[in-house]
């Protein structure tokens, strides 16, 4: 029996399970914006829900839960990464603002 069959054979009982999930998800950051805390707070407690969200997404509805546990790893490093290089722009955002620098 391959993983699709027996995705078929379990019925969508599990999805809609991890779509209850989200939602109550989603439902705690409305919940979390709408807090009187400060703004770091804030930002800590949504990037914390967003991430088991995404997390939550991408294990189940892309069935990366099914797949070996080496792959996985390989898929979240990659990501860490990837999210990692994509700052190393940002430091240089700045130059279309106040020009290069040392350039005078």
């Amino acid at each position: 029996m391959t993983i699709a069959e027996q995705h078929k054979s379990n019925g969508i009982g599990k999805d809609l399970a991890i779509y209850v999930c989200l939602l109550i998800l989603a439902g705690m950051q409305f919940v979390i914006a709408y807090q009187k805390i400060d703004a770091s707070q804030m930002f800590t407690r949504m990037l914390a829900v967003a991430c088991v969200e995404a997390g939550l997404a991408a294990l189940f509805f892309m069935h990366l839960w099914t797949e070996k546990r080496g792959f996985l790893l390989f898929v979240a490093i990659f990501t860490i990464s990837v999210l990692l290089m994509m700052q190393y722009g940002w430091t240089d955002s700045f130059r279309m603002v106040s020009g290069a620098p040392f350039s005078k």
